[in-house]
């Protein structure tokens, strides 16, 4: 078969047919009046699998549907950093689409959502690695499948080629500063101005004679900047991204989109919902995707609860010459939302939570006299529920576009455009 799965002799294998796929991309099958979840299959095909409570693993796909390609890269079906590049592309935007009507359909809203915008492979620019011993050598790469196996990665068809060159100078660095027995977590981010590498998971006993040969390691890789169990160890040239008119710095290991093209298009819709605001605040900020090019014709106020986002945001439009005023509020959001009456002064919001969404803040703008809202999440069940209670507040739906930010994977970004 295409993802290179085949039957193993001895393994008692049961053929089902998949009916449908599920909301994480599995195949979904009837067995014995229960429902199955098959990894790597598609609705229409017959497959043998071993099942395994209510899961199982395909051995091998008997008849395969026409929507089946070729996986992109060799190491598909082991690595457990995709789950869907065994899905020809219009079906599985298709796919995406229809998850974000899924979850609005379960709030009871009724809406247009927008055909998904595609994000190129090879383009994401910040990933999040593992490092392990074995034996002498050191195995740098992604976990596998619902697994705490490392899968040593030679190629890659999501992040950048950047990346993927850099894996064999991690492994120099993983050498140093992993444990001895657990998994070394390394976080790196491709910039213009060089690599941002975040070690976590090092060892409390790591000396300083370790710590000066990692260091000119990470010199001798080129690295950027180098930082360990959250503290900066290195930093040749602070790596910079653009945002609007401004270069932005973000903290190290710092968020940042995952994609530059999916930024781009996020930024694009952002400014769209804006409008022809003029006092835009911008609620889980960041280090400013949102607020450094919005400020290039609206005054915004950035609110976020990390200390070093925040710093970062207000280094970035301080050296940026012609921005609006920007002005920064360190606050936790989820506990102390914004109120009502606090919003009054603003004419559009923008509020791009974490994945659990934004109850509280959304209840109170949803009390609010702002009439415009950009709404941005990465979590199309959370999003829906959120929305709902804007709608119920009195605000209206111009726009919804998912953005495939996390290729092949069943995660979607979307955007939404409201107004009173």
């Amino acid at each position: 078969m295409s993802d290179g799965t085949c039957f193993i002799p001895g393994m008692a294998a049961t053929t089902l047919l998949i009916s449908e796929m599920g909301s994480q991309g599995d195949g979904v099958a009837e067995h014995e009046g229960r429902k199955l979840f098959v990894p790597l299959a598609l609705p229409g095909e017959t497959v043998t699998a071993e099942i395994s409570g209510d899961r199982a693993k395909l051995i091998d796909v008997v008849t395969a549907s026409p929507e089946r390609v070729g996986q992109r890269c060799s190491h598909y079906g082991e690595c457990g950093g995709c789950s869907l590049q065994h899905l020809a592309d219009a079906a599985y935007l298709e796919f995406k689409r229809k998850q974000v009507m899924a979850a609005l359909s379960f709030q009871r809203i009724d809406a247009t959502v927008d055909p998904v915008i595609a994000v190129p492979p090879n383009t994401r620019r910040r990933a999040v690695f593992a490092a392990v011993r074995v034996g002498k050598t050191m195995v740098v790469g992604f976990h596998g499948r619902r697994s705490h196996h490392i899968v040593p990665i030679r190629d890659c068809a999501v992040i950048t080629p950047g990346l993927v060159a850099l894996l064999p100078k991690l492994e120099r660095l993983a050498a140093i500063a992993a444990p001895p027995k657990d998994a070394l977590t390394i976080t790196a981010t491709e910039t213009p101005t060089g690599f941002d590498v975040a070690l976590t998971g090092v060892a409390r006993g790591f000396s300083a004679d370790d710590r000066v040969r990692l260091t000119q390691a990470a010199g001798e890789l080129g690295l950027g900047r180098l930082s360990v169990n959250g503290e900066v160890a290195m930093e040749l040239a602070p790596p910079t991204v653009r945002a609007g008119a401004a270069f932005l710095s973000p903290p190290s290991g710092g968020f940042l989109q995952a994609c530059e093209p999916s930024e781009a298009a996020m930024v694009k819709l952002v400014k769209e919902a804006a409008g022809d605001a003029r006092k835009i605040v911008d609620l889980f900020s960041g280090s400013g995707t949102f607020s450094l090019p919005l400020a290039s014709t609206a005054t915004v106020h950035a609110v976020e609860s990390e200390e070093a986002a925040l710093a970062a945001l207000d280094r970035a439009a301080r050296k940026t010459q012609g921005l609006k005023p920007v002005t920064i509020e360190r606050r936790d959001l989820f506990r102390r939302p914004l109120t009502k009456d606090e919003l009054k002064r603003f004419d559009a919001a923008v509020i791009d939570p974490p994945r659990a969404g934004a109850e509280a803040q959304t209840a109170q703008l949803a009390a609010s006299t702002v009439k415009r809202i950009a709404m941005v999440s990465c979590n199309a069940g959370t999003f829906a529920r959120d929305l709902r209670t804007l709608l119920d507040g009195g605000y209206r739906i111009r726009r919804i576009t998912p953005i495939d930010q996390f290729l092949w994977s069943p995660h979607i970004e979307i955007v939404a455009a409201l107004e009173r």
